[in-house]
């Protein structure tokens, strides 16, 4: 296996770079007083509040239902800038993920031949893998966000309608980014060529190569936007994230990509959502619970998630 940029990239992208950090502004860490701020209601990583998806003016009761995704390719543009440029303005606080992701992704990369030949590779393996897998595409995402958006219009619950919209713009900046990072790597996929994921060598073209996992960088995208939409009850992120996780093991199984296609695409994937919750989320949702909220506290799976 040839060493490219592209492990250089992942190891920039695939970390906590992706935010422009508070660090840098101390005036918005100020601005609001530290017993005012719930931890599990904010983005992991110290992101500097962006202007919202859903504003005061685009409540229910004083726009139309399109009106909020007139602003996205602004936002889009935004993120997209902050994402590649973040190697620059990354806090020492976050600097740690580097290592950590990027490590991770490594050593993975060293032993992807061994591992994906020694799964046991059968028909009813990849075709399961296959299937399962669908949930994943874009033809499955795409409708669960509107699902969030339309249904929350419908109903008139404005936290609903932001999570659609978080998706919808997580779901973007996602794809752009995994697109971009493919056709540096243009890595093989397990059932290409000697099987041994081998970088610039991609038989099918640069847009289809392996690296890294445009399902697990997605799904993981989405999934990250919910969990921090919806932290509680605590049912909602373990859904989510095991939704995210099934997908991610489906795509290994079925023999499209390497553990470490999946596992760089969820770390990226999974950051992407916490700067897009980070940077549009509006905080005035949360003073009023929406009706959504209100039915997801009562959730209970056999036992006391709280």
């Amino acid at each position: 296996m040839r060493p490219t940029g592209a492990f250089l990239i992942v190891c920039l992208c695939a970390s906590g770079a992706w935010s422009q950090t508070q660090d840098q502004n101390p005036a918005a860490t100020q601005s609001q007083p530290a017993q005012d701020r719930d931890p599990t209601k904010s983005s992991v990583l110290d992101v500097k509040p962006g202007q919202e998806v859903i504003k005061p003016k685009d409540l229910w009761t004083d726009s139309g239902i399109f009106h909020p995704f007139l602003r996205m390719p602004k936002y889009i543009w935004q993120d997209q800038k902050a994402i590649w440029t973040s190697p620059f303005h990354t806090s020492k606080k976050n600097a740690k993920y580097w290592a950590i992701f990027g490590g991770a992704t490594a050593a993975l990369i060293a032993t992807d031949k061994y591992t994906a030949r020694d799964l046991p590779n059968s028909s009813s393996q990849v075709s399961v893998s296959n299937w399962v897998s669908r949930f994943g595409s874009a033809y499955s995402l795409i409708p669960i966000s509107a699902g969030f958006y339309f249904i929350g219009s419908g109903i008139h619950d404005d936290r609903l309608r932001e999570t659609g919209l978080l998706c919808f713009e997580a779901l973007i900046d996602s794809s752009l980014a995994v697109e971009a990072i493919k056709l540096v790597a243009d890595r093989a996929r397990p059932l290409e060529g000697n099987g041994n994921g081998n970088f610039e060598s991609s038989p099918n073209g640069r847009w289809n190569s392996s690296f890294p996992s445009g399902h697990s960088i997605t799904t993981w995208a989405m999934a990250s936007a919910v969990a921090h939409q919806y932290p509680h009850p605590r049912i909602i992120p373990i859904l989510a994230y095991a939704f995210a996780g099934t997908v991610v093991v489906s795509r290994v199984g079925a023999r499209k990509h390497f553990p470490g296609d999946v596992v760089a695409g969820s770390a990226m994937g999974w950051f992407i959502g916490d700067y897009v919750y980070g940077r549009r989320h509006n905080p005035e949702l949360d003073q009023k619970k929406s009706v959504s909220q209100k039915i997801l506290d009562h959730v209970r799976l056999g036992l006391d998630l709280e």
